[in-house]
């Protein structure tokens, strides 16, 4: 689909997508039913599925949340290959709803950092999602580790300007290119994939909203995300828009540049460990945020052993900084924040240019 037209306008069946009081979800069954086989998505039968994961073996387990686990597959039917399986929890109504917006999203929407959808299934009481396998996993398990006590992957600096680069334009694409834009709402680490090449894709779109329209400013909505993610305007209202996807894209970059999570746990005063606070990272960054220049450098991630050029490395935190503003109105829009990007990138590729040169150029005094 080229950008600038509307991904809502190509199948009728999108009626169905209203202003509701939940601020647009599919409204029925029979939605999803109709727009089953768009997009090329396939549906699968439970059987297909549990041969293509060795009956939902323990050992093809590559991930696991709230939402119920990811398994590692491979479809032989059409030389498909690997694909990531998400087998959701048996949660009720919540759970069902959820499906058919991630199915119903996933089937319209398409662009190079959001995640493709191979199919879904519907069986024997079972909801399943077919996705693409993305061998590099999390962005959170480059970062942090996949387990606790298990150090983080490396990530050097190029890659982690191209990572926010590419999800900055898969957020730009939901919010400004989609017609009715569509709020992400559950943007975080953990939702950041991988390719071999370590581009981005978006994944997860089950909390998806559709936008507002008209001259309206916002969806009015039960608060769903993840802490340490969340806009706190949104947290306190309840009131939906782009700009608190911004918020959480301002919170990625923090972990991008620092290396910590968006939250962590911290011992109260009392030195009780049955007395924990969570400490935002926002809160711990703003200091080296404000005021002295040179103070934003504390914030760098050990792991880059001090490898990055300085001028980007400020230019990547004054973005995060003006994506994590109190008042949303002030947060920039993603278009801003891709175009600022791409020039952080840009000021980056003569660094890493010198960085390669440096490390192939063999010593003046070394043998052939």
């Amino acid at each position: 689909m080229k950008e600038g037209m509307s991904c809502f306008s190509w199948n009728p069946s999108l009626r169905c997508w209203h202003g509701s009081n939940d601020g647009g979800s599919p409204c029925s069954q029979a939605a999803q039913a109709a727009s089953a086989g768009a997009g090329g998505a396939k549906k699968f039968t439970l059987a297909q599925l549990s041969a293509a994961t060795d009956g939902f073996h323990e050992s093809n387990v590559v991930g696991e949340g709230g939402f119920g686990r990811v398994y590692r597959g491979r479809l032989e039917e059409g030389g498909q290959g690997l694909v990531a399986v998400k087998q959701l929890c048996h949660g009720g109504a919540q759970g069902t709803r959820e499906f058919l917006v991630e199915c119903m999203m996933l089937m319209m929407l398409h662009h190079p950092n959001l995640v493709s959808l191979v199919g879904y299934c519907a069986d024997a009481g079972e909801r399943l999602l077919v996705y693409e396998f993305l061998p590099r996993g999390s962005l959170d398990a480059h970062l942090f580790g996949r387990r606790p006590q298990e150090p983080p992957l490396a990530l050097g600096w190029a890659a982690r300007v191209r990572i926010a680069v590419g999800a900055a334009r898969g957020l730009r694409y939901l919010h400004e290119v989609v017609t009715p834009p569509v709020i992400y709402r559950d943007l975080k680490a953990s939702n950041i994939l991988l390719d071999d090449d370590l581009n981005p894709r978006l994944s997860d779109f089950g909390l998806a909203k559709l936008g507002p329209v008209g001259d309206d400013t916002h969806v009015s909505t039960r608060v769903m995300g993840t802490y340490g993610y969340c806009a706190p305007d949104y947290a306190m209202s309840g009131k939906l828009n782009v700009k608190s996807d911004v918020y959480s894209f301002g919170v990625v970059l923090l972990e991008l540049i620092t290396g910590r999570r968006a939250f962590d746990a911290a011992s109260s005063d009392s030195e009780s460990e049955d007395h924990q606070r969570f400490l935002l990272l926002r809160d711990w960054a703003r200091p080296y945020l404000a005021g002295d220049r040179k103070r934003c450098f504390a914030l760098a991630d050990p792991a880059l052993q001090g490898r990055y050029p300085r001028r980007a490395f400020y230019q990547l935190a004054v973005v995060a900084s003006l994506c994590l503003r109190d008042n949303p109105n002030l947060r920039p829009s993603m278009t801003d924040v891709t175009r600022a990007l791409d020039h952080v990138a840009s000021q980056s590729q003569p660094w890493e240019d010198k960085q390669r040169a440096t490390t192939t150029t063999p010593p003046p005094n070394s043998q052939p």
